[in-house]
């Protein structure tokens, strides 16, 4: 797989970013953290390996809460907006699709947490879906 550059910003625009790296998956997660910290049904999110993000303005207003009982959930937001913006977990870049400045020809390609959904979330759309996250 070759490496792909995507950039973005948050909702007010003070953030702009670019990360390179290899797409591993496009997922919607159904848990509830994500549905807390988006505000919705699901967090669609492009998960890229090895990555890495380039911020190219708006670093000193950016964010991160870890959630302390959480092995692998923190977000990654402006200051001023409070819009997302990618995550980094080492070499793994967790980012917030709807952040995008224009969506590469990806498609999801699952849901995951789809047990813990919330009843008034949305239909499959065909798409698999995972109690947890998918093996392999």
């Amino acid at each position: 797989m070759t490496d792909i550059t995507l950039s973005g910003r948050c909702l007010c625009g003070a953030v702009h970013y670019e990360v390179t790296g290899n797409v591993l998956r496009f997922l919607h997660c159904h848990c509830e953290r994500c549905r807390r910290a988006s505000g919705t049904g699901h967090a669609s999110n492009i998960i890229l390996n090895p990555a890495s993000v380039e911020w190219q303005a708006g670093e000193s207003v950016i964010r991160r809460f870890k959630l302390p009982e959480a092995q692998r959930f923190a977000t990654t937001f402006c200051a001023t907006c409070g819009g997302p913006l990618p995550r980094e977990f080492g070499e793994m870049v967790v980012l917030p699709a709807g952040t995008l400045d224009a969506m590469p020809d990806l498609e999801p390609q699952a849901r995951i947490f789809w047990d813990s959904r919330a009843p008034w979330s949305c239909e499959d759309g065909n798409l698999p879906a995972y109690s947890e996250y998918p093996t392999g």
